[in-house]
C-alpha cells in the first residue's frame, strides 16, 4: 500500500473550501485546483447529496447499442486488467465520450460502496454531473488523469481513489474512458501505468478494425513488439495517402496527427502501394524491414482491409498487363524493399502472376511437400473442406492462400481468421459480424463478419481447435444451411464460401476431452493434408534461398556458406519456417559483405544443436569444404533448387 503523496494538502485545500466557499491556491495539483473551479461553475455544492437520474432499460440498452464496438474490444481487456487488481477493493468502469457508464467490473465488497456513489452502469460521471472526478475531468482535459481522496470535489467521493484513462478512436476522437476506483486507502502509484496500458490496447483493438478500405503497417523498431500494445500502426489509402496512425505510430514517426495527413506512404516509408499489396497477398502477415522517412529500421507487418482485396489483387493484374510481372512490382524509391532479382531466363517466359501466388510456387523438392501439395490440385474446385495440419510456422496459410489462388474463387476474397488470435469475446463478432452500433469515425451500420467478406471466395480459419465450443454450434449450422446471421440480426443471409482450416493440434484428442465437436470435426475434415515440420524436409536449401528472396527480399548479392547449409540441416527447427526467417532476417542485418557465416548465427540456435559457445568453437573450418558452394536468393528456380555457385 502506498500514500498518495498530496493526500494532506488536498484535505488543507477541502477545509478551506468549506471555511471560505473559494478555491485555495496553490495548495492543489493545477489541474485538480482548476477542475475543482469548472465544478463550482457549474452550480455544485461540495457537500450536497449527489442527485441520481439513471439511464436503465431501453434508454440504457440503446447507448450500449450505440458503443457496441467499443464495448466489445474493452471487455476482455477490462476483465485481464481485472484480474491484476482482484482483490484490492477496487473496479474496473468503462464509459462513453460523456462519462457515462456502460460497463463495470468490481470486488463483492467493493461493490456496496460503489453502489452508494452511483458507480454503475447508466450513470454519468461528468464534470458537470460529479465535480471533480478521473472520470469527467479527463474528458474535460483529455489526459489521463489521477484524482485522490479529498481531490474529488464532492465529500461523498472522498473515500475513492481513481485513476482514467481517455480511450481515443483511430481519428483522435474521444470515444470513452476506463477507468480503475477503488477505496482511496488501498492507492497504489502503478495503477495509473496498468490503466493506461490497458487503455493503449483498448485504442489498438479499435484501430485494427477500423479500417476495411485501407491498407496498415504493424511496425516497431524491434520485432518482438510488433504485435503487441507497444507496436505502431499507420493505414494508408490505394492511392498511399496516409489515413490515420495510432498513438505509438505518430510517436515513432515523429508526427502529430494533423501532420500525418499530408503524408503518402512513399514519403514516409520510400515504397510504392504495389510492392506491399503484392506482399501481402504472397506472404500474408509475414515480417518484413522497412525504413522510415528518419531513416530509422523497423520491422513491419503488412494488413490488407477485406474491402480492398479485391481491389489489389485488380491493381496487381493491372500491373502484370502493363508488362511487368508479378514478382517484380516494386518501387523504384522503395529504400527497404529490394527489387526481386529476375528468375533465370529459361524461366522468365513461363513465369506468371499465378505461378508466383499458386501452388507451384510452393514445390521446392521435399517429398512430403510434393505429395501434399498433389493431393491439395486434385481437389480444387470441388465443394470440399481442407483440413491442413502441422505445426506452427510450417506455413499452414501460405498452403491456403496458395489453394485460393488456384481455385475458381480466385476472384473472390481470401478472409483469415486466427481462432487463437482474437480474444474468447471477440470471435463469435468477427466471425458472425453485427448489425447497427459503432464508435465514432467507424461504419454506423454496423460489422460485416468474416463469413460475409468471404463471400464468392475462401474462409481460412487459423487455429480451428482454439475456437470456443459455442461458436462450433453456431459455424456447424452455417455450413450445413449456407445462412449466416449477424449478432443482433433478426433475418439470415445466405452465403457462399469455401473453407480451409488449419491445426497444430490434433482434433481427435480434442474430441474425445469434449474440447472439439465430433459433427464440426467430420464436417470440416472433407480431406486432411499434413504439412512436415522443417526439421523433416529435404529442401532446406530451397526454403532458404525462397525466404531470401521472396519474404526478406535480400540483395541479390547475399550468399549462404555450406557450412551453414550444414548447420541448419542439424537444427530442430521447432519454429519451423517462421523461425528460420526471422534468423535469416537478423543474419541478413548482421552481415557486411552480402554472405551469410557462422558468426552471423545467434548463440541460442548453436545451443539448440547441442553446441554451446558455437561462435567460439571453430565451426566454420571444421564444416567448410576446400571449394565451398554457397547459396544466393538468386540461384533458386521456380521448382527448385538451381545452380549453385563456388566461392574459393
Amino acid at each position: 500500500m502506498n500514500h498518495h503523496p498530496d493526500a494532506k494538502r488536498a484535505s488543507n485545500a477541502y477545509s478551506a473550501l468549506l471555511n471560505q466557499g473559494t478555491v485555495p491556491s496553490g495548495l492543489l495539483a493545477a489541474n485538480i485546483e482548476a477542475s475543482w473551479r469548472r465544478s463550482q461553475q457549474f452550480g455544485l455544492e461540495c457537500r450536497a447529496s449527489q442527485e441520481l437520474d439513471p439511464l436503465t432499460g431501453f434508454r440504457l440498452a440503446d447507448v450500449r447499442e450505440r458503443n457496441l464496438v467499443l464495448i466489445r474490444h474493452a471487455r476482455p481487456v477490462m476483465e485481464t486488467l481485472y484480474e491484476q487488481i482482484v482483490d484490492t477493493q477496487s473496479m474496473v468502469v468503462l464509459t462513453d465520450a460523456n462519462g457515462l457508464i456502460l460497463d463495470s467490473l468490481g470486488d463483492d465488497d467493493f461493490l456496496p460502496r460503489a453502489e452508494k456513489v452511483a458507480l454503475r452502469p447508466g450513470v454519468v460521471w461528468s464534470e458537470q454531473s460529479k465535480g471533480t472526478n478521473a472520470i469527467g475531468t479527463a474528458i474535460a482535459e483529455q489526459k489521463s488523469t489521477l484524482v485522490h481522496g479529498p481531490e474529488h470535489f464532492l465529500s461523498a467521493n472522498h473515500f475513492l481513489t481513481c485513476s482514467a484513462v481517455p480511450l481515443l478512436d483511430p481519428l483522435g476522437q474521444t470515444v470513452g474512458v476506463l477507468d480503475v476506483t477503488g477505496d482511496w486507502r488501498g492507492y497504489h502509484r502503478h495503477t495509473m501505468a496498468l490503466a493506461r496500458m490497458s487503455g493503449q490496447l483498448i485504442e489498438n483493438h479499435l484501430f485494427a478494425g477500423a479500417f476495411p478500405q485501407a491498407l496498415t503497417i504493424h511496425f516497431h523498431t524491434r520485432p518482438e513488439f510488433v504485435g503487441t500494445l507497444c507496436e505502431g500502426m499507420v493505414a494508408f489509402d490505394l492511392e498511399g495517402k496516409a489515413i490515420a496512425a495510432n498513438a505509438s505510430g505518430l510517436f515513432q514517426l515523429g508526427l502529430a496527427r494533423a501532420e500525418l495527413l499530408s503524408k503518402s506512404l512513399t514519403s514516409l516509408f520510400g515504397t510504392a502501394i504495389g510492392s506491399l499489396l503484392r506482399h501481402a497477398r504472397l506472404h500474408g502477415s509475414d515480417m518484413l524491414t522497412m525504413t522510415m522517412h528518419t531513416g530509422v529500421r523497423v520491422n513491419a507487418r503488412v494488413a490488407v482491409g477485406s474491402a480492398i482485396k479485391d481491389s489489389s489483387a485488380h491493381f496487381l493484374a493491372k500491373e502484370v498487363s502493363a508488362g511487368r510481372r508479378a514478382t517484380d512490382i516494386e518501387s523504384n524509391s522503395d529504400k527497404t524493399l529490394h527489387v526481386v532479382p529476375p528468375r533465370r531466363k529459361t524461366m522468365a517466359a513461363a513465369t506468371t502472376a499465378a505461378e508466383a501466388l499458386g501452388i507451384e510456387s510452393l514445390r521446392t523438392g521435399d517429398a512430403a511437400m510434393e505429395m501434399a501439395l498433389t493431393r491439395v490440385s486434385k481437389v480444387l474446385g470441388r465443394d470440399i473442406c481442407i483440413m491442413i495440419q502441422g505445426e506452427t510456422g510450417t506455413g499452414k496459410e501460405l498452403v491456403a492462400r496458395a489453394i485460393h489462388y488456384d481455385s475458381p474463387r480466385r476472384a473472390g476474397a481470401f478472409v483469415a481468421l486466427n481462432c487463437a488470435a482474437i480474444p474468447e469475446g471477440l470471435i463469435e463478432s468477427e466471425l458472425f459480424g453485427y448489425e447497427e452500433g459503432a464508435f465514432t469515425g467507424a461504419r454506423k451500420k454496423g460489422r460485416t463478419g468474416k463469413i460475409q467478406q468471404a463471400d464468392g471466395g475462401t474462409l481460412f480459419l487459423d487455429e480451428i481447435g482454439d475456437m470456443p465450443l459455442n461458436l462450433q454450434a453456431r459455424l456447424l449450422r452455417v455450413l450445413q444451411e449456407r445462412i449466416v446471421t449477424p449478432l443482433g440480426g433478426v433475418g439470415g443471409q445466405p452465403v457462399d464460401v469455401a473453407i480451409i482450416c488449419a491445426t497444430h493440434r490434433r482434433l481427435k484428442e480434442l474430441i474425445a476431452s469434449g474440447g472439439f465437436r465430433e459433427d464440426l470435426y467430420y464436417r470440416l475434415n472433407g480431406m486432411l493434408v499434413n504439412l512436415p515440420p522443417l526439421r523433416a524436409r529435404t529442401d532446406i536449401e530451397a526454403v532458404v534461398a525462397r525466404i531470401l528472396r521472396d519474404e526478406i527480399q535480400a540483395d541479390p548479392r547475399m550468399t549462404v556458406g555450406h557450412d551453414v547449409l550444414e548447420l541448419f540441416r542439424r537444427h530442430p527447427w521447432p519454429g519451423n519456417v517462421r523461425q528460420l526467417c526471422n534468423l535469416l532476417r537478423t543474419a541478413v542485418a548482421m552481415c557486411d559483405d552480402y554472405r551469410i557465416c557462422v558468426e552471423h548465427l545467434p548463440d541460442d540456435f548453436f545451443e539448440d544443436i547441442g553446441l554451446v559457445g558455437g561462435n567460439s568453437l571453430g565451426l566454420a573450418p571444421a564444416l567448410a569444404p576446400m571449394s565451398t558452394p554457397v547459396l544466393t536468393p538468386a540461384s533458386m528456380n521456380h521448382g527448385g533448387m538451381a545452380d549453385a555457385t563456388v566461392a574459393a
